[in-house]
């Protein structure tokens, strides 16, 4: 017999994080699952650690060189037999009882896609922060059905919003299989929120159950804090391949959203390729990217107020969290474009 959820964990140089990821996914009160660990390379421990728990529920694959945590995650995706599939990041863990309600309330709504709301904690801290929901502005007090257009409106790069693609949805493997749905190998980072994108189009009854069990660990290292030039670059071509769907086309309203995303990744791309050369030093670099961009000091003064507030609430109030998650967060937006 299949197993009902089948757990999916993409590791990479975890081996401080992922035995805590492991025991919250074999500790889950839905016992009929599979765990499958994809170790995509690592050079510390965390194989060693994953091949050291005995339950005959936990699968172990290894890559021999790093591939990228898309294609680690495919890898788990073709090796699942359950009826659903749950990721989750071998740095965050699940409550107890996550994969229990999520299975249940996605029976009660027929749904092929079902999250939760996201407790936000910070790497050695004892309790979260906050929460996604909480983050973003939203009201969301009963589950509630998300839309394609809401969820790209809401999740906009640099902006306030509910950032839904930083959610872990459940999948329904036969919505999947059906559609031929799997990570894009060439996206690296931010590949939660075009997968999700790739379900929608095909048309997935997607719901959201307010309350959290699913804690988001940040922590120095991880891919939010790395240089965002490659995922704004891979962003760009993965809104420009969806605004050329024939679904998207015919949809008006989802056109304008992912037009005004593809926009706003632009404009962060070049602003970026003046700054992040500008820290490291390379300032002919920096100038030739400037002279690409006239707008950029114009840019930079928009920015200049949320800047220096962030770096008050870090260096000064003793804010920790101000730079989690949302790196560049901006103002909300105020109109729809």
């Amino acid at each position: 017999m299949n197993p009902k959820v089948s757990v999916i964990i993409p590791a990479y140089n975890t081996e401080s994080y992922i035995g805590k990821a492991i025991e919250s996914a074999l500790e889950q009160t839905l016992t009929n699952i599979e765990v499958i660990i994809v170790d995509d390379g690592s050079s510390d421990k965390t194989v060693e650690i994953a091949k050291s728990f005995t339950d005959q529920r936990l699968k172990v694959i290894v890559n021999q060189q790093n591939i990228g945590a898309a294609a680690a995650r495919n890898r788990a995706f073709r090796a699942a037999q359950g009826e659903w599939i749950a990721v989750l990041d071998s740095d965050d863990w699940y409550a107890p009882e996550r994969l229990s309600k999520l299975v249940s309330l996605a029976n009660k709504t027929k749904a092929d896609m079902i999250a939760d709301d996201v407790y936000l904690i910070k790497d050695g801290a004892t309790s979260p922060w906050s929460t996604l929901i909480q983050e973003s502005g939203e009201r969301i007090d009963k589950i509630l059905q998300i839309d394609i257009v809401y969820f790209v409106e809401t999740d906009v790069y640099g902006e306030a919003g509910l950032h839904l693609g930083l959610s872990k949805p459940l999948f329904k493997r036969e919505f999947l299989v059906k559609h031929g749905i799997e990570y894009d190998d060439e996206i690296r980072m931010g590949q939660d929120f075009w997968l999700d994108m790739k379900c929608l189009i095909k048309g997935a009854r997607f719901f959201i159950e307010p309350k959290p069990y699913y804690f988001y660990r940040s922590r120095p290292g991880s891919l939010v804090y790395q240089s965002q030039l490659p995922r704004l670059n891979q962003s760009c071509k993965a809104a420009k391949y969806f605004m050329q769907q024939d679904v998207v086309k015919k949809n008006p309203a989802l056109m304008r959203a992912l037009s005004y995303n593809l926009a706003v990744y632009k404009k962060n791309l070049a602003y970026l390729q003046v700054v992040e050369p500008i820290k490291q030093g390379k300032w002919l670099t920096a100038f030739t990217e400037i002279m690409k961009y006239p707008g950029f000091f114009s840019d930079f003064m928009s920015r200049f107020n949320s800047i220096v507030e962030r770096r008050i609430q870090y260096y000064v109030m003793n804010n920790k969290s101000s730079f989690d998650i949302y790196p560049n967060q901006q103002e909300k937006r105020k109109t729809t474009t």
